[in-house]
């Protein structure tokens, strides 16, 4: 099954048409889509920075005019630098929402959407004053797909753009899953109106519900009258062995007192992941505990509850952790304008068409993007272009 049998690719004029080209006069030499592609194209292949993608580009150059025509040749690394410094990033970002939107047609109705933010440490400008990029990412879990973000400005925090993120989601049918910063009543209800199911990490930001939830689970063995509801889980890997525990509560009685005025919309259950730690190659070493708790309008569920919160690390594991390790995104110093946030764009745009090719041998992102910069084939192949 080639790869736009599994997920549909758009080609890059169709999604990004839309975005205005901010040059005027002389400064126009090379076709904005043309600039738009090559870009896309090298940090697909494994470049991480403006000069690596005029390298690529010159090393590629025959294969990509013949492509696109280029009739002024390969733009230069200052070029690439100062047009991603100048386009609208919300026209940029509205350009990856349309591929992610003809990219997943019919995806299922139901699933997981981890929301989380992350830093790009080092693209902020302390002599300037400039504050590091930091965004927010909504990741389909099940579809192992990036299908948004929006961009924290410098004074403000997590909360301010996650609604404008919802927004733009197809919330119908979706559990979306965000940490503590994320437990807003505002969020709850915005997701149980667009017809979505929330499950939120509840820590000191809202303390009175924190205390309320963590005194239930306390009291809840000496009342015969409250059922827990318990599903456990051990795995073993990386070294260690981990037992994890959700146990969840979802009597009416304690609901309603934890809600009293439905300040929460739609919810159902209260949960408690007890999560215990052991070193499989140290046996004798002292296992370590946590406790984290959440609030969910899904039903008391344990056993999908538990796979609900796990899967939520997903976002980590699969994106973030991948953007600082194959992207190297902490250690890029772009920080000319809106260029970082763009470039966010790109390396997430990347990463979709890296997760949704077919990949047999499971070889890993860093060789997959090694082998589209060794031969156009793979590479158009993963743009849907054979």
């Amino acid at each position: 099954m080639s790869a736009p049998d599994l997920y549909p690719v758009p080609t890059i004029a169709a999604a990004f048409s839309e975005v205005v080209d901010p040059r005027d006069g002389p400064a126009m030499k090379h076709q904005l889509l043309d600039i738009l592609t090559i870009a896309i194209c090298a940090i697909l292949c494994g470049e991480d920075d403006w000069v690596g993608v005029e390298e690529w580009a010159e090393i590629r150059e025959a294969e990509l005019t013949a492509w696109l025509g280029l009739e002024h040749g390969v733009p230069s690394h200052d070029t690439f630098g100062r047009v991603f410094a100048q386009i609208d990033p919300v026209q940029f970002e509205a350009g990856f929402y349309r591929w992610v939107r003809e990219s997943l047609p019919d995806r299922p109705a139901a699933g997981v959407i981890a929301i989380d933010g992350k830093t790009a440490r080092r693209s902020g400008d302390p002599q300037r004053e400039q504050s590091p990029l930091h965004l927010v990412t909504a990741y389909a879990v099940e579809q192992r797909l990036v299908i948004g973000q929006n961009a924290v400005g410098s004074k403000a925090n997590e909360i301010t753009v996650i609604p404008a993120l919802l927004e733009r989601l197809v919330l119908k049918g979706q559990v979306i899953t965000i940490d503590a910063m994320g437990c807003q009543r505002s969020f709850a209800e915005q997701i149980v109106a667009g017809g979505g199911d929330y499950v939120l990490a509840v820590k000191g930001n809202q303390g009175a519900l924190l205390e309320g939830v963590v005194d239930t689970f306390a009291l809840a063995p000496q009342d015969t009258e409250v059922d827990i509801v318990e599903h456990q889980t051990i795995d073993k890997g990386h070294g260690r062995l981990e037992t994890r525990t959700c146990a969840v509560i979802a009597d009416p009685a304690v609901i309603a007192w934890l809600n009293p005025a439905q300040q929460w919309p739609g919810l159902q259950s209260i949960i408690r992941i007890t999560a215990t730690r052991a070193s499989a190659s140290a046996p004798l070493a002292v296992p370590t505990t946590s406790t984290r708790y959440y609030i969910s309008s899904l039903p008391p569920d344990a056993v999908r509850l538990n796979q609900v919160i796990r899967s939520h690390w997903a976002i980590e594991n699969e994106v973030h952790w991948v953007l600082d390790m194959i992207y190297r995104e902490d250690s890029s110093r772009v920080r000319r304008g809106y260029a970082q946030q763009n470039l966010a764009v790109i390396r997430k745009l990347t990463l979709n068409l890296l997760k949704s090719t077919p990949n047999p041998k499971k070889r890993s992102l860093r060789i997959l993007r090694k082998r589209a910069g060794w031969s156009m084939d793979i590479l158009f192949d993963m743009l849907g272009l054979t």
